[in-house]
């Protein structure tokens, strides 16, 4: 899509809903090329597959046991009971990480244990606990099994040339185990996002400074780079820039450069908001998609592109600024990290009932913070966590948080919400 049909599409409008303002940013990122790279598989944990995986051979390799017990022919077992059992001549034992000697023949059984591989001539397994020892060398088995009881046949968790792991997916530890299993020792995987960070603004000091009156300590940078290392991305830190028009734009050209995704925070507001605005459009094309949402809080947000770096002007107040990751900067980063279906990687939800009547102005997505509070087999409360959006200790407090829908005006008490959980 052409920068113009960018431009066509905003129509440049102040307030651009939430959904709309996603949408917007979602086009202008579909042609972003994503690389990929070779990984070994112990460091390819949180990231993301750039291609399909099929088994190089069947899992597991031979039958094996999935219990204690004993080795069976499961027609030498049919219709035994507690009081008509039937007798096995222990023939054998297999030792753990060893091929069993010897077949299972009519009447006869062997000993195994739990992963044991499965003896020529047997198809099941009987459980210890159905057995009862004769002597050294008899057991009586008072209940029958089928076959295929207590055992994991050939190619049972996945067959060779079935698909193992599909292009787009995030590696967990158990898929880590899988592709182990399988003896796949390096895979593909699409290139870690890199994330610049800038804090903008002269009254900001670094955060393990003392503040002089009138400075602040820097909080934006450090929350925002925790958000973006939980996603799987690499952060670089250039610092605190200056309200400087030639500092900030030399900064943020160079980050635009180097980065896949660029954040400033402070930019967003009166004082910074249009330079910040004019920075990025003097960056290139497409500019600015977004400037503007009908969100609160987070309302200042500046979304733009330029070339394939994306651009977020986050507002400087914290709990703005981490609202403002979560609705837009999270899938923009999601996308270009390679993740296909990215409801696997959402915060989970749960629902709750509000414990008082909150208002909102219609026209305008609203975020409530919550504490929950448990009420035993009934729904949790959802306490809203009052303050201004400068104050980050709303959302140290809160478990979580509930919107309000724009057309709505506010929710009622004992309401039901969806709950969406911070990690």
């Amino acid at each position: 899509m052409s920068a113009a049909e960018l431009k066509d599409m905003l129509g440049r409008v102040r307030l651009t809903p939430v959904e709309k303002a996603k949408s917007i940013l979602l086009t202008g990122l579909q042609d972003v090329v994503i690389p990929s790279e070779r990984c070994p598989l112990p460091a390819a944990l949180d990231r993301v597959r750039s291609a399909d995986s099929s088994a190089p051979e069947d899992l597991p390799t031979h039958p094996r046991s999935t219990m204690d017990g004993f080795a069976v022919r499961a027609a030498d077992t049919f219709g035994a009971s507690s009081t008509t059992p039937c007798y096995l001549e222990i023939a054998g034992n297999v030792a753990m990480g060893q091929v069993p000697e010897g077949n299972v023949t009519q009447g006869k059984c062997h000993r195994i244990a739990t992963g044991g591989l499965l003896p020529q001539g047997s198809d099941a397994v009987v459980m210890f606990e159905h057995t009862i020892p004769v002597d050294d060398k008899m057991i009586e088995v008072v209940k029958s099994v089928g076959v295929g009881t207590s055992l994991i046949a050939r190619g049972e968790d996945i067959e060779k040339g079935c698909p193992a792991l599909l292009r787009g997916q995030l590696l967990r530890p158990q898929d880590l185990g899988l592709l182990a299993g399988l003896g796949i020792t390096e895979l593909e995987v699409y290139k870690q996002p890199r994330v610049a960070i800038l804090s903008t603004g002269d009254e900001i000091v670094p955060w393990s400074n003392s503040p002089p009156p009138g400075k602040i300590r820097d909080i934006n940078g450090i929350v925002l780079a925790g958000l973006c290392e939980r996603l799987g991305a690499k952060v670089i830190d250039y610092g605190i820039v200056s309200d400087s028009e030639d500092v900030f734009y030399n900064t943020l050209e160079q980050a635009t450069a180097e980065n896949n995704i660029v954040l400033f925070s402070g930019g967003s507001s009166v004082g910074m908001r249009d330079l910040g605005e004019q920075v990025i459009e003097k960056l290139g094309n497409p500019g600015i998609l977004v400037h503007g949402v009908a969100l609160r809080p987070g309302k200042p947000i500046i979304i733009g592109l330029s070339q394939q770096t994306a651009i977020f002007g986050l507002p400087g107040h914290p709990v703005s600024a981490m609202v403002c990751f979560e609705l837009f900067v999270t899938p923009a980063l999601e996308k270009l990290a390679g993740k296909m279906d990215t409801s696997q990687f959402s915060s989970p939800t749960i629902q709750a009932i509000v414990d008082r009547n909150i208002n909102s102005a219609a026209g305008r997505l609203d975020l409530v913070r919550v504490q929950l509070q448990e009420r035993g087999n009934d729904l949790p409360l959802a306490i809203p966590v009052l303050g201004k959006s400068g104050a980050i200790s709303t959302l140290s407090r809160a478990h979580g948080y509930f919107f309000i829908d724009e057309p709505s005006q506010g929710v009622t008490k004992d309401t039901p919400v969806q709950i969406h959980l911070l990690s």
